[in-house]
């Protein structure tokens, strides 16, 4: 039952019924879902009568507004399980604003919401709440393929509806959606009289923290997102320390603020990540940081070129803006929030996504054995040291395909991505006038595409397409046909595309609407082709997946080839640790694990900062529904642990955190689609510890034939990273272990039900 206190003068109107009362006097008008307000024509004390006969369609209760003296200026909304409430207000300037409890105490508190634009006064006050509406909606879906197949999408809706009091009298509503792991909120602009559009120079949204939180977090680059994390209180953070890095050949940090999704955990251990869903025709967003307020607000990337954040043909609405909240690290990576924030299935049929584990000609050049083009000069080692010549060796042979092809037969991998096989590699690492630079349906002379195709379709292997675009996107779209026509030509079904240098328009970035529209206009004119796309230096995951179930994977973020080459030692022990609970929450990750030469022996200042068992955890821990066991065919060869990389899942029927910190430890389990196999990978950072693993997630009455990979007495990621040991084991429900995680370490448990 909702009550609303107002004063009220005159005649109220609503629908066929009206209310006549006296200056000054106060009513309390009660709806609830069985009752209606009588209509009178003169004032007494309201007079409910039952209405058990009407339906509340849609579980809609609306709540009416009355008053012409004074207008009602807040309104709730709680989550299904009543732990979480947003409350909306509007405060005496009519500006509007929103907050957020849990358990009874804040934890966002009261924050403002508004727009600048360019031509028109901005939208942040002078509002009247017309009406708002409650809703409740609750369905299960299905994921063609993630880290679980049926996913539970219940939640309560607010929305509210606003105008200006005076001037040009603009709408805006706000829809507010409270699920049990968090929040999401977005704006939507209606039609409006005399406008047709909107240019959005910035979005005005605060997140207005209740203390000095622990943030893990990377910069607000608005060109990459390719940094390290970092652990730090709000009041001590500084992007802007990261603007010059050595390795890094386009990046542009503005201002103080994080990309997203940026985790925090409070003093009193909650755990809080700030995100965006659904970002479809806008710019994305970092969260500008106010280290003395404790506070966030939206910093929208601009573009430089056209003088603007985002422009919108009217009606839109914006992406969603994202709080998930978890009383447990864990629960943040098992919220599903950010994809049911997102549209269902617009493809039809999906089945030509194929899951899969992939090979490719990859790793070999970020060592410098072999180079991308086909003079020989365009290694990994030419990027990263100023131009010296590479080995000489082109990589993208259709012998050296071939080979890796038998590799993967002989051990059940299904993919193979070859790199450096079109012509334009040998003109595109200056980073200057790169348009045009590159074909994508041209072969260099010792690469017959055709004849590799044919060969992996003989040994059941699918070739994954590679399109480098070299950040000029006006060349890609222009062969975008030729392109796409030639994978749907020859069967190809995967294509990982990357858009490394500064964007082509000069004073574009990789994250703004521009380019988030590119990366939209690719993905579609892929799924028309029944093609997936894993994009390389892309647009944040967003949960676009769900509406577009080809967008497979992504990078994203700091790779496994910064371990061959970085200047900066490569990735510390702690990063991946941080991963699963940071960029994780958004969406699959392309990392490329299954590093076993964890030594490096063609780079001698660089190593892999983990132990061989955490290079096999990773299948598990990070996930990805195509996984690139990325070593070197020799490398593998005739080694035990290999075994794990054949039998590991890449679809999951449930996935569940066991435990984490970020920056600590994570440890999942992953019950595979199909087969009722279970995988188990654990992780830790710098620091060994012990883990007990309770197997109370395995079914009733089965035994599993569990084969553990673990670190080795004497493991260490920087002295002795190949120490592992394999145990075989009888594991079943009830069933406890404890793991030691050397220093860097992890475990991989494969559990197999046999016959």
């Amino acid at each position: 039952m909702t009550q609303l206190n107002c004063a009220v003068l005159g005649l109220v109107s609503v629908g066929p019924w009206q209310l006549f009362v006296s200056q000054g006097r106060f009513c309390s008008v009660l709806l609830h879902k069985n009752y209606f307000l009588i209509p009178i024509r003169s004032f007494h004390s309201p007079i409910f009568t039952s209405m058990n006969t009407i339906k509340i369609l849609s579980a809609t209760l609306l709540l009416i507004f009355f008053g012409a003296c004074s207008s009602p200026k807040e309104t709730t909304v709680k989550s299904p399980d009543g732990r979480i409430s947003i409350r909306f207000n509007l405060d005496d300037s009519g500006a509007p604003g929103y907050s957020v409890s849990f358990n009874g105490k804040e934890v966002i508190k009261p924050s403002s919401m508004g727009f600048e634009f360019k031509g028109q006064e901005a939208m942040k006050g002078d509002f009247e709440l017309l009406e708002a509406s409650n809703s409740m909606f609750s369905e299960k879906w299905e994921m063609p393929w993630g880290e679980q197949r049926v996913v539970d999408n219940t939640y309560n809706q607010l929305t509210v509806k606003l105008k200006e009091k005076k001037g040009a009298k603009r709408s805006l509503l706000v829809h507010f959606k409270a699920y049990n792991d968090g929040i999401g909120f977005r704006y939507e602009f209606p039609e409006q009289s005399g406008v047709d559009s909107l240019i959005i120079m910035d979005e005005l949204t605060q997140f207005n923290l209740t203390g000095d939180h622990t943030a893990y977090w990377i910069p607000g680059d608005w060109d990459i997102y390719e940094h390290l994390y970092h652990k730090t209180k709000l009041s001590q953070l500084d992007a802007t320390r990261y603007r010059d890095h050595p390795d890094l050949k386009q990046t542009y940090i503005p201002v103080n603020a994080v990309n997203t999704p940026v985790t925090m955990k409070t003093d009193d251990g909650l755990y809080l990540s700030f995100h965006e869903a659904n970002l479809t025709d806008y710019a994305g967003m970092t969260l500008k940081v106010d280290t003395e307020k404790f506070s966030l607000t939206s910093n929208l990337v601009g573009s430089d070129r056209l003088g603007y954040k985002v422009k919108r043909a009217l009606p839109f609405s914006t992406p969603w803006r994202t709080i998930q909240i978890s009383e447990t690290a864990g629960g943040l990576i098992d919220s599903r929030l950010i994809v049911n924030l997102n549209e269902p299935n617009k493809l039809s049929d999906v089945s030509w996504i194929h899951p899969m584990k992939y090979v490719g000609i990859w790793w070999e050049m970020h060592l410098g054995n072999s180079t991308w083009d086909y003079q020989g000069s365009q290694s990994m080692s030419t990027f990263a040291e100023g131009g010296k010549t590479g080995s000489g060796i082109h990589g993208a042979t259709t012998e050296n395909a071939k080979r890796y092809i038998d590799f993967a037969a002989a051990n059940g991998i299904k993919g193979l991505l070859v790199e450096g096989w079109n012509i334009g590699w040998d003109h595109w690492i200056g980073f200057d006038d790169r348009e045009g630079v590159f074909d994508f349906v041209t072969c260099y002379p010792d690469y017959n595409l055709e004849e590799v195709v044919n060969y992996g379709k003989e040994k059941g292997v699918e070739l994954i397409m590679h399109n480098e675009t070299s950040a000029a996107p006006r060349t890609y779209e222009q062969q975008l046909d030729t392109a796409y026509s030639l994978m749907k030509r020859y069967g190809i079904h995967a294509v990982k595309t990357g858009y490394v240098g500064k964007i082509i328009p000069k004073g574009e970035y990789h994250h703004g609407q521009w380019m988030v529209n590119h990366f939209r206009k690719v993905l579609e004119h892929a799924a028309k082709n029944q093609v997936a796309v894993d994009a390389h230096e892309p647009i944040k995951a967003t949960g676009i997946r769900r509406t577009y179930p080809n967008a497979v994977s992504r990078e994203g973020l700091r790779g496994q080839e910064w371990n061959a080459w970085a200047s900066d030692g490569g990735n510390p022990p702690e990063h991946l640790s941080i991963v699963a609970f940071t960029r994780m929450l958004s969406g699959p990750i392309d990392f490329t694990p299954g590093v076993f030469e964890l030594t490096l022996k063609p780079k001698p200042n660089n190593q892999i900062n983990t132990t061989l068992a955490q290079q096999l955890a990773l299948y598990v821990v990070i996930y990805s529904p195509i996984q690139m066991a990325c070593d070197l065919p020799e490398n593998y060869e005739g080694h035990p642990a290999l075994q794990f990389i054949r039998d590991v899942g890449v679809n999951w029927e449930q996935s569940i955190t066991l435990d984490g910190e970020p920056g600590d430890f994570v440890a999942i389990a992953r019950e595979e689609r199909g087969t009722g196999n279970w995988f188990v990978g654990g992780i830790t950072d710098e620091n060994e510890r012990e883990i007990k693993i309770d197997f109370d997630f395995l079914p009733e009455g089965v035994v599993f034939k569990a084969q553990v990979y673990k670190d080795g007495p004497n493991a260490h990621y920087a002295s002795n990273p190949g120490d592992y040991v394999i145990e075989p084991d009888n594991i079943r429900k009830g069933d406890s272990r404890t793991f030691r995680m050397a220093p860097g370490g992890g475990f991989a448990i494969s559990l197999m039900k046999g016959e």
